[in-house]
């Protein structure tokens, strides 16, 4: 099975925001299809790696089937915090914008089936 590498941005949307010290990501699938991928890519180790050079943290991760989402919180990426951090363009708003950049692996079957099925949502229709 030959795979390709795809930003997270073509099959997920991100929400985001900052807590002290913590950046803290709702990673959403726009179907099940796409979830099933981010489940099994979106690791706590990848999503390290991807900040390193910004996180000397860790990173905490809870799936969450219901919702086709993944919650993310990265420990110790703000450099003590929103107030006193000197990368104002890094803080969690932004961040989650670097994370749908992140790459991930993916089949062509996977990726043709989770952009042909339909999205879901609060919007009632299909977008």
């Amino acid at each position: 099975m030959s795979t390709q590498r795809i930003p997270l941005v073509r099959i997920a949307h991100a929400r985001s925001g900052d807590k002290a010290d913590w950046v803290d990501f709702g990673l959403f699938a726009w179907n099940e299809v796409g979830y099933r991928i981010l489940e099994r890519e979106v690791t706590a180790e990848r999503v390290r790696q991807h900040f390193a050079p910004w996180l000397p943290g860790e990173v905490d991760r809870w799936p969450l089937p219901n919702i086709l989402a993944l919650k993310l919180v990265l420990k110790g990426a703000l450099q003590g915090g929103g107030a006193r951090n000197l990368r104002l363009d890094n803080l969690g708003k932004s961040m989650a914008g670097a994370l749908l950049r992140m790459e991930i692996e993916v089949s062509a079957d996977e990726l043709d089936a989770t952009l042909n099925e339909q999205r879901v949502g609060w919007w009632g229709g299909e977008t």
